[in-house]
């Protein structure tokens, strides 16, 4: 079936199921060319709790599903592919959370968003990519603070907090293994192109960059940059709102496997399907949805 075929029965079916399609900037073009609301994790956050349709389908991965899910307990979250995982939300636990709290009793628990509902309920506050900072200064009452789960972004935290940052040890595969030496060749390909990073690269990576920011911030440095080519240190799926928004502008990933496998998942027909059958529907039980709520509250009410 062609892909124009596709997208006109997917914007067919949104509005007879008064639903609305949540797409991650990571995703496929062809899914993000009909996005009611597209973004990064906290512009999805926030749009999920406001959204007055009935039904939410969540085209990005298992944990931002779940996110809607905690925000709009009245509402019909549906996510295409269940397979859909993400690698990083996965190297915690919540029995491994709980060991790292008595080993640092003194430590606030900020939860990436990019974590799974039950390690939200088992943290203090959540926060995301562009609000990191903000939110771990906002912390006035704890000198220590625990990261979880990405490490990388824990780590570049830190240079912007007198807080004794603790970072835990996992990481977005995609990013973490962008090396130097690959920002080192796109320069040299790309002489006087700006680097612009995500605070998921490495911090040897990070140093190279011009502009260190989430997707949205990415984004913008991209729109209000004077430079005609900008070299990328993201995931590539960014790219089509960057070329909608500066057109004029050349984008070149520092690395071709700036690429998330499971993001790239999920297809048009899979979201067809997922709306006409009204199948993957995702649900947090209230023991955890209630207190992972409270944290990304919290974050929401400071963003």
């Amino acid at each position: 079936m062609k892909v124009e075929t596709l997208q006109n029965e997917i914007r067919k079916l949104l509005r007879e199921k008064n639903a609305v399609l949540i797409v991650h900037y990571y995703e496929r073009p062809e899914i993000q060319q009909i996005a009611d609301i597209l973004g990064d994790s906290l512009a999805l956050s926030i749009e999920a709790a406001r959204t007055k349709a009935e039904v939410i389908v969540f085209a990005g991965v298992h944990f931002m599903a779940e996110s809607a899910a905690l925000v709009s307990p009245e509402k019909t979250v549906l996510l295409p592919r269940l397979d859909a995982g993400c690698p990083l939300a996965e190297m915690i636990t919540p029995e491994q959370l709980a060991q790292a709290r008595k080993e640092h009793p003194q430590a606030a628990v900020v939860a990436y968003v990019n974590s799974t509902a039950a390690i939200k309920a088992a943290s203090d506050i959540c926060c995301t990519s562009a609000n990191a900072v903000k939110i771990v200064n906002s912390l006035t009452e704890y000198n220590e603070v625990l990261m979880v789960p990405d490490g990388n972004l824990a780590r570049h935290t830190a240079g912007f907090t007198d807080k004794k940052i603790i970072p835990w040890t996992g990481y977005c595969p995609v990013h973490h293994f962008l090396t130097p030496e690959e920002v080192e060749r796109a320069k040299a390909l790309h002489p006087g192109a700006p680097f612009a990073a995500h605070p998921e690269c490495r911090m040897e990576v990070l140093a190279m960059a011009d502009y260190v920011g989430s997707t949205a911030g990415i984004i913008r440095f991209a729109a209000t940059s004077p430079s005609q080519k900008i070299i990328l240190g993201t995931e590539e799926g960014v790219i089509v709102t960057l070329k909608r928004e500066s057109p004029d502008k050349t984008f070149i990933p520092a690395s071709g496997k700036l690429i998330c496998r499971t993001m790239k998942l999920t297809t048009l027909e899979d979201v067809r399907d997922s709306l006409r059958e009204m199948k993957n529907v995702i649900r947090v039980p209230e023991e955890i949805r209630i207190p992972a709520k409270r944290a990304v509250d919290r974050m929401l009410a400071l963003s």
